[in-house]
């Protein structure tokens, strides 16, 4: 676990509750994560079914998760139903150990991934306006998705974002890849698996993904269309409110081709929640020494309570809270501290030798330095500045700071997050019913409060290893 971990980097006896992060990162993500992996596995049965030859997803989505109401509260019954199936498919995997559950679990989920995003890409790309329903060419949207927007280099947040999806993507600053680290043989190329499982992760998630959702999208509704839904920065509501319905356009493949969009959303969720899932299971047997299956149902119990928080309160914005703090803020402060550590405290001479040891290629050394200068000051500066962001330029920001008339921040930087800069109202009740301010600082209580148990956890764990040690 990342605990043990950090205890060991050094002789500082503080250093395992940095590794408080990553059990924190992995737990509160796969609550909100196996939430979203349901909804893939409900929208696979729902294609074969043939649902959305007769609603339209964006009548049905809504109600899916209970936000057609006037209220802070849902409880949908189907979206909570696939919730508990996908969470106990997760745990009796994870209850199989490595061998049996996990990788197996890989060997046949990443593979059809692959093939359904080939097969869909595929399709997609070949469409032309010859096509029933194709107003564009879907090649004008896989210039939209590579064309660079330097627009956004200007602004923390979205360095903030990019930092914390590479951080989740890699498993970097969550307890995931620390935990199969552990698994490694002395002698294992680090340098070369790691760089493999990089390539081959950006190549799936940007390569192959880029590929299938924005170009059918734009074949379909055009290329203006698709920026607007995607000017957020998120092609979420193409992906579950468009692109089943533009799926009908495709006659008799329409429910393979729903089955295979989403299954194949399911099973790149999946893998992700079980790689969330070893690391906690991994802290119960090795510090409080319960078996496998003991483990994986602590972690179904704890992940049950928190994403039921997230299914009973989306509406009012648990949900984003989640993704926020969880995935994205926590992500890129753990990554930080990693970085510090492992060059400042480990050494970057030890761990420059520990990532040759044993290695086929020869990592340039100009690397060594990036990892202990430019990773460091890099993401402290997107950290900072992702603080502090004004709501207005730089310039305009600290001249009227230094003129007496302080500093705005702008209400998606982070201490605009946490004050909830730009909302029209501040009170936790109206009518005696909570507000959505009440939802998200309850959220973020029980975030602080679960960060604070899994810290209390680690002490008395250590401390038996101290009883145990003395005897």
């Amino acid at each position: 676990s990342t605990p043990g971990m950090f205890d060991v980097l050094g002789k500082y006896k503080s250093l395992k509750y940095i590794g408080v992060f990553g059990l924190f990162s992995n737990l509160t993500i796969a609550s909100y994560y196996c939430y979203i992996e349901s909804w893939t596995l409900s929208y696979v049965f729902h294609s074969i079914n043939g649902t959305f030859l007769h609603i339209k997803p964006t009548d049905f989505f809504p109600e899916y998760l209970g936000i057609n109401h006037a209220s802070v509260f849902a409880l949908p019954l189907e979206a909570f139903f696939w919730f508990v199936l996908t969470l106990t498919l997760n745990v009796w995997i994870l209850s199989r150990g490595l061998a049996k559950g996990i990788e197996i679990a890989a060997k046949i989920g990443v593979p059809l991934l692959i093939v359904f995003g080939a097969i869909l890409a595929i399709k997609g790309l070949t469409l032309t306006t010859n096509d029933p329903g194709v107003i564009e060419s879907p090649l004008a949207g896989l210039n939209f998705v590579w064309e660079p927007n330097f627009n956004g280099l200007t602004n923390p947040t979205t360095w903030l974002a990019a930092a914390g999806q590479i951080f989740f993507t890699l498993s970097v600053g969550m307890g995931s890849i620390h935990c199969y680290a552990a698994y490694i043989k002395e002698k294992e190329d680090i340098a070369l698996n790691a760089s493999s499982a990089g390539w081959m992760n950006e190549f799936v998630e940007v390569v192959l993904g880029g590929s299938i959702l924005i170009p059918i999208s734009t074949a379909y509704l055009g290329l203006a269309a698709v920026q607007a839904s995607t000017a957020g920065g998120s092609g979420f509501s193409l992906g579950f409110l468009t692109l089943p319905t533009l799926f009908n356009n495709w006659g008799w493949f329409a429910p393979i081709a729903g089955a295979m969009w989403f299954g194949l959303l399911f099973f790149a969720g999946i893998t992700s929640s079980l790689a969330m899932g070893q690391p906690i299971l991994s802290f119960f047997t090795d510090e409080f020494k319960v078996t496998r299956i003991k483990g994986a149902i602590l972690f179904g119990l704890a992940t049950f309570v928190l994403g039921f928080v997230c299914v009973w309160l989306y509406p009012g914005g648990s949900f984003d809270e989640f993704d926020f703090w969880t995935g994205t803020f926590s992500l890129v402060v753990f990554a930080l501290l990693e970085s510090i550590v492992f060059s400042y405290i480990f050494g970057i001479d030890k761990g420059w030798k520990e990532l040759n040891q044993g290695s086929d290629i020869n990592v340039p050394i100009i690397f060594k330095y990036i990892i202990k200068y430019i990773t460091p000051f890099f993401i402290g500066i997107i950290f900072i500045g992702a603080m502090v962001k004004p709501d207005t330029n730089w310039g305009i920001a600290i001249s009227n700071l230094f003129s007496g008339n302080g500093w705005q921040f702008a209400k998606d930087s982070v201490i605009g997050v946490i004050f909830h800069v730009g909302a029209e109202k501040y009170n936790w009740f109206e009518n005696s019913m909570p507000t959505e301010i009440f939802v998200k600082d309850f959220t973020r209580i029980l975030l602080m409060f679960t960060f604070i148990l899994i810290a209390y956890l680690v002490h008395i764990s250590w401390k038996k290893k101290q009883t145990y040690t003395k005897e």
